[in-house]
């Protein structure tokens, strides 16, 4: 786990190293894309989570994964995916800020109502929101705008090779992670389990391509976001709320693995569907 927060930090010091604050600001100062990625993260994912618990039978760590994630914000590693699927970045980097901090109020609130829909309690300290957005997003992203400010050919040399090391290192800690809980992964196939995580997924994508407005960079940006959400925060609400549920972690990580397949066909798409029209 340090090892996977390292990598995280060091990615997003990397964003900072080339950010502006017109970035970090781009979604406050637009209200209505404020509205419609507020709509779709925080208010479609969390019912979808519900409907899907009424439309199948799942597992108790399914059904606990799936309203943890539909409450977390925005990975701090997805603005790389959005950027090949041709997304605007100040959209990307915008949302994760905004979203982020949003997320140690609205994250306590949507608990609540879960609550009340799935007859089960759900909570989490704030601070322990807000420590992980500070550490995980917050420092890292300042620190890095700050060098930018005060050493910018410094920022330029080792901006590139801040984003490789990030990558490699959560690259192959990934690996090991999903390969020690491979057993525990595969224990979880059944009752549904994979349809509602796919349909959990493919529901994402197309409410944040559709809320994301008239143009195709910020319509990637918002169903990439709405889609998939930080694995970090999900697990501490799943696992502060659920500690006797061994099997929460590993459907995370299933969620992450699909997640990944169905972005890919995702991202595929609208890559080729935004380099056309820019031909055009």
């Amino acid at each position: 786990m340090l090892a996977v927060q390292a990598s995280i930090v060091i990615t997003v010091f990397g964003y900072g190293l080339e950010a502006t604050l017109d970035d970090v600001l781009y979604v406050v100062r637009r209200p209505l894309c404020f509205l419609r990625s507020f709509v779709a993260m925080f208010l479609v994912m969390p019912l979808l989570a519900i409907g899907l618990d009424l439309a199948f039978d799942l597992r108790r760590e399914i059904e606990v994964a799936l309203v943890a994630l539909s409450l977390s914000p925005v990975p701090p590693l997805l603005m790389k995916k959005q950027g090949k699927a041709g997304g605007r970045e100040s959209y990307g980097l915008g949302l994760l800020v905004t979203m982020g901090v949003l997320s140690v109020v609205i994250t306590p609130i949507g608990m609540m109502l879960m609550t009340q829909a799935f007859g089960r309690q759900f909570e989490l300290p704030l601070g322990a929101i807000a420590l992980v957005i500070l550490k995980a997003v917050l420092l890292p992203l300042a620190a890095g705008m700050v060098v930018q400010a005060l050493l910018p050919r410094v920022a330029a040399r080792i901006a590139r090779p801040a984003a490789i090391i990030g990558t490699v290192l959560l690259a192959v800690v990934a690996l090991l992670i999903v390969y020690a809980s491979r057993h525990a992964i595969l224990g979880l196939f059944g009752n549904g389990t994979l349809l509602a995580l796919i349909a959990f997924i493919v529901a994402g994508l197309a409410a944040g391509h559709w809320l994301g407005g008239p143009d195709a960079q910020d319509r990637v940006v918002l169903a990439l976001s709405t889609a998939s959400r930080h694995p970090g925060i999900a697990l501490a609400l799943a696992t502060f709320n659920f500690p006797n549920e061994p099997g929460v972690t590993a459907a995370i990580l299933l969620y992450l693995l699909v997640n990944v397949l169905v972005s890919m066909v995702y991202v595929t798409w609208q890559r080729k569907r935004i380099g056309s029209a820019a031909v055009a």
